[in-house]
């Protein structure tokens, strides 16, 4: 398990960064001071995905059940440090089990329910993790039985216990042998946190990396980290005290859990579940609840703005800010959500590492310029009113020669220092020395640039590999999707380099066009060059139009797949010999 260095412990709880307080006792204060309000509710069409009907608990409720896992668990001999591996649609139950561990110093491990096979063994084998969780179906996929099929692939897996119903032999029922245990109250979880001696410093979560390029990455999360990333969500939304939150992220991840249990947990308030993700249900939670918060893709709020019509019905008094990223954000998007809706768009960039920057209208009120850009946060001379941007420290980095860069018009390698990031990988020395450079910087890989007229900003540009080079200009595929997403045509769009031989590479357009409507090449060039006056190089010089694109289980797109199906790599006239693969 990663531990945390004493003197990096010393170092933030001195500052006042870190704390003592864990999430099982945040948990437990909300529980007592009220009992009877509404805590979770389950995506209201989970019966269509799971086969259960869906639950609503209050705090009381919850505490019953938090209980409930915490005695069953140590029942069945798990301690402090071991770990559950967790797969499961987000649902109330997701919250009993994270809270039951963090109580007991049980690690918890979420996977994403579109994991399979290949990736839970890795899981299995990186965590060694002797009980497993999850459900009996996820839509038409068999949970549980593949779970058990697969289980003597699992490296150091002793017990499966799953949800449902009609369980294959070998499977433990988790509801009857929950309703057979008898619930721990709020003192003796208490002590038993105690006795165990759990402190906030202790690792809670172990969450993967997207795993795009590569296998994913164990990446542990202590209280404190998490609590410090729900802080920041919190001031970024201007979340109050008892706020209803619909939050559609899976909660097995920084987006989901930094703000369906840590943020949750900081203003006591009810977190609506969704997920998988569906437009028509997550409108009609819109319109039966009065949310205070929310997130989404910024593909969904491209789509609410071109079917507005969808919006009908819902009362959106109480509904001012809205979380968005994990993609670019556009300025029409951000103006429109505005005018249409009154709602203020929130510009997120994170990473599961605790790499993160939020654009909220705190610190940029002016909305095309929170779409475009981030608060330099973490850099000395500048003075913004996220909290969190007083105890991080960032650096923008030459990625040829590594010298920093303190000007505009050059795009670098973002890194961070501070609380709100990771200590390093789950038994991955080797990737975690990788990951910090020599000043003891995080590299996000991820690629931004100085800007503003003091410099105040950052500008995302993209990842190391997402980058288009024509003609030695390195051309932001994540600034010409957002150019893109503003033709009234477009409803989705990624962008690849194709492979020319005089350029290098030229820009790629794949288009999901709105029903019914055509796009050619040229309509999408005079888009760029007469309605947003954009240089000639980045205009787009090929159109591909899918039905859809390929997306993995966090919702990023697939450019490898894109690139792999329209420039697929030639096919050598000849075997290579062993001479030549050695070489």
């Amino acid at each position: 398990m990663i531990v945390v260095p004493q003197e990096t412990i010393n170092d933030y709880t001195g500052q006042g960064w870190w704390g003592e307080t864990t999430l099982g006792e945040l948990f437990i204060r909300n529980a007592r001071n009220q009992p009877d309000a509404l805590a979770v509710l389950d995506p209201p069409n989970r019966m269509a995905i799971t086969g259960d009907a869906p639950l609503r608990w209050r705090w009381c409720d919850l505490l019953a059940q938090v209980g409930r896992y915490t005695a069953l668990l140590h029942a069945q001999g798990l301690r402090k440090d071991d770990i559950v591996v967790m797969q499961l649609p987000n649902c109330v139950e997701m919250h009993a089990i994270y809270l039951a561990c963090a109580l007991s110093g049980i690690v918890v491990s979420p996977v994403p329910v579109q994991y399979r096979a290949h990736e839970l063994i890795h899981v299995f084998e990186t965590t060694r993790a002797k009980l497993g969780i999850t459900t009996a179906r996820v839509g038409a996929y068999a949970c549980a039985e593949a779970w058990q099929a697969h289980a003597h692939l699992f490296a150091g897996l002793e017990q499966i216990w799953s949800l449902g119903d009609s369980l294959p032999q070998g499977v433990m029922a988790l509801t009857p042998a929950l309703a057979a245990t008898p619930a721990w109250d709020d003192a003796h979880l208490l002590a038993h946190m105690a006795q165990v001696g759990v402190t906030a410093h202790d690792v809670v979560t172990v969450c993967w990396t997207s795993g795009t390029e590569a296998r994913a990455k164990g990446v542990p999360r202590n209280h404190n980290e998490w609590l410090i990333a729900g802080q920041s969500v919190s001031d970024a939304g201007q979340l109050q005290a008892g706020a209803q939150l619909l939050i559609p992220f899976p909660f097995v991840n920084m987006a989901g859990v930094s703000v369906s249990l840590a943020s949750w947990l900081i203003v006591g308030g009810t977190l609506h579940h969704h997920h998988p993700f569906d437009l028509e249900v997550f409108v009609a939670q819109l319109r039966e609840h009065a949310i205070d918060y929310s997130v989404a893709a910024p593909a969904v709020l491209n789509l609410l703005l071109k079917q507005p019509e969808k919006m009908q019905g819902v009362n959106l008094s109480r509904l001012k800010s809205v979380g968005s990223g994990g993609g670019p954000l556009s300025e029409w998007m951000v103006e429109e959500m505005k005018r249409q809706f009154d709602i203020e768009v929130i510009n997120y960039f994170g990473s599961n590492e605790g790499a993160a920057l939020s654009s909220s209208p705190l610190d940029m009120p002016v909305r095309s310029q929170r779409a475009l850009y981030f608060p330099r946060m973490g850099v000395p001379g500048f003075d913004w009113k996220m909290n969190v941007s007083r105890k991080i420290q960032t650096r923008l980095v030459d990625i040829d020669n590594g010298q920093d860069i303190d000007t505009g018009g050059q795009i670098g390698e973002l890194r961070f220092k501070g609380p709100t990031i990771f200590s390093g990988y789950f038994k991955a020395p080797e990737l975690t020395a990788r990951a910090f450079d020599e000043q003891g910087f995080y590299r996000t890989g991820d690629l931004f640039e100085i800007a503003g007229d003091r410099n105040q900003y950052y500008r995302y540009a993209g990842r190391h590999k997402d980058i288009v080079i024509r003609g030695g200009m390195n051309i932001s595929s994540e600034e010409i999707e957002g150019l893109i997403m503003s033709h009234p045509q477009v409803r989705d769009a990624a962008v690849i380099g194709a492979p020319d031989a005089t350029m290098g590479e030229r820009v790629c357009a794949v288009v999901v066009l709105q029903p019914g409507q055509k796009l050619s090449l040229q309509d999408l060039v005079d888009h760029f060059k007469r309605v947003k006056e954009v240089a000639a190089f980045k205009w787009p010089e090929l159109l591909m139009l899918v039905d859809e694109l390929p997306r993995n289980p966090v919702g990023k797109v697939l450019k490898r797949e894109l690139r792999a199906h329209f420039f697929p790599p030639p096919v050598p006239s000849h075997p290579l010999s062993s001479e030549s693969v050695n070489a």
